[in-house]
């Protein structure tokens, strides 16, 4: 993607795994054609993999030249590409299942700029000092407030204000919010995960934006401000600023957070990490550079090689033939097998008729082949749950073992029971109406 030649970007990031997080499931990313931060999801089972992974897939995106009528086509794509990787890991590793990512991204092309946004990571633009926020929460509590049942303020303060309606798991198709907004010069741009927006309010961010003329003064204080609240989750913050063609600008690109951590990127070989110039102390070597032309081995000098005999080569080569049939056959029969056994032990609860029931398996199918049957069909009614619950029945929740789903079923039956004792409460279907005689 071409760099813009009428504005240039100076940008800062920062990421901290927070006060009570035992690792960063955040990932941070800044360019002089891109800004992105993704919130990893799963804890165990490898959010900050998923993260990384929104980071390098999109950066990889952002160095293709694209014309700006293409730009939001292969932003969705992107997303399509992501989800691919991450189901791609849970195959490889079943224990992953259950990982997730949000994308919050901005890509600039000259004058304007694309906005690609999954989940609750946020994008921010102060303009002449005033403060808004660019992209919508994909929550609950945001689906709430779009319907008038709570305030924005209430939301802030909402039991369940974390619990997301869409991400990229690798298992459900999303659909990303795309746009296209004009730029111009004095722009500030704020890029964030819910470490630091769900603790620090908007007015005080918009105080140090105006007040912190230097994007890495802003991110480092914003950062601060989050541990001092608390932070009890992970923490990263891109701040860039836009500039007209005659001021300086930032050049080398900076990762942060998951995606810049060695094991992770070592757990992953084959994605295409971006490089960071925000060097290691420890090792002087930007991270996902690659190794100059005088910097590699000189080749061995080939061995002379001897052609054997016409039919002996033929023979050879049926052997081979055989030999190759012969082990995919035995794979494929070592996955099947695999496969049936790890199904066996996989439940989610779901709606089958109206009602909750239990399924063995795991959405989808193989080909004609369903990879799920029904496990047992409760009488509790989808309709009587809240509407948070019914949102999760309606994507499928996952347990490991029938004892987990019957739990899980549990919790439901006591959401319901809750909106009966308390119809009022936030979310909860009307009561249902009798009828005279």
């Amino acid at each position: 993607m071409s760099d813009p030649r009428s504005v240039r970007l100076r940008y800062a990031a920062r990421s901290d795994v927070g006060l009570r997080r035992p690792g960063n499931e955040d990932s941070g990313y800044a360019d002089n054609s891109m800004l992105m931060v993704a919130d990893g999801m799963g804890g165990h089972a490898a959010g900050e993999l998923a993260s990384a992974m929104a980071v390098a897939t999109f950066a990889e995106l952002a160095d293709e030249e694209l014309p700006s009528d293409e730009v939001l086509e292969y932003l969705a794509g992107g997303v399509d590409l992501l989800s691919e990787r991450i189901g791609d890991v849970i195959a490889a590793e079943p224990a992953n299942q259950g990982m997730g990512t949000t994308v919050t991204g901005l890509v600039w092309l000259g004058e304007r700029m694309a906005v690609v946004h999954v989940g609750d990571s946020r994008a921010y633009l102060l303009r002449d000092g005033t403060l808004d926020q660019i992209t919508k929460d994909h929550t609950y509590v945001q689906s709430l407030v779009d319907a008038g049942e709570i305030t924005p303020e209430e939301a802030t303060r909402h039991p369940r204000r974390n619990l997301l309606n869409r991400a990229v798991d690798g298992i459900h198709v999303v659909e990303a919010d795309l746009s296209m907004r004009e730029t111009r010069p004095g722009d500030r741009y704020l890029l964030c995960t819910d470490g630091l927006s769900g603790v620090v309010p908007d007015t005080t961010l918009a105080e140090v934006l105006r007040q912190d003329a230097d994007p890495t003064g802003a991110v480092t204080r914003l950062v601060d401000l989050a541990l001092e609240a608390g932070a009890p989750d992970n923490v990263t913050v891109v701040v860039a600023d836009i500039r007209s063609a005659d001021q300086t600008g930032s050049t080398d690109p900076v990762v942060v957070g998951a995606a810049g951590e060695r094991g992770n990127r070592a757990k992953l070989p084959n994605v295409p990490w971006p490089v960071d110039e925000q060097l290691d102390p420890d090792d002087p070597q930007p991270r996902g550079s690659r190794p100059s032309l005088d910097e590699l081995p000189e080749p061995a000098a080939a061995a002379p090689v001897t052609a054997p005999p016409r039919s002996s080569g033929r023979r050879r080569t049926r052997r081979v033939v055989f030999a190759v049939v012969g082990i995919l056959i035995l794979v494929l029969a070592a996955v099947g097998a695999l496969l049936a056994g790890w199904l066996a032990n996989q439940y989610y609860v779901a709606a089958a008729d109206g009602t909750v029931a239990v399924y063995r398996g795991v959405p989808g199918s193989l080909g004609p082949i369903p990879l799920q049957r029904l496990s047992e069909r409760t009488d509790l009614a989808v309709a009587a749950l809240p509407s948070y619950a019914q949102t999760r029945v309606a994507s499928g929740i996952f347990a490991t073992s029938p004892e987990g789903a019957t739990q899980i079923v549990a919790e439901l039956r006591s959401d319901a029971a809750a909106c009966q004792v308390d119809p009022a409460e936030s979310g909860c279907p009307p009561p249902a109406k009798g009828f005279g005689p």
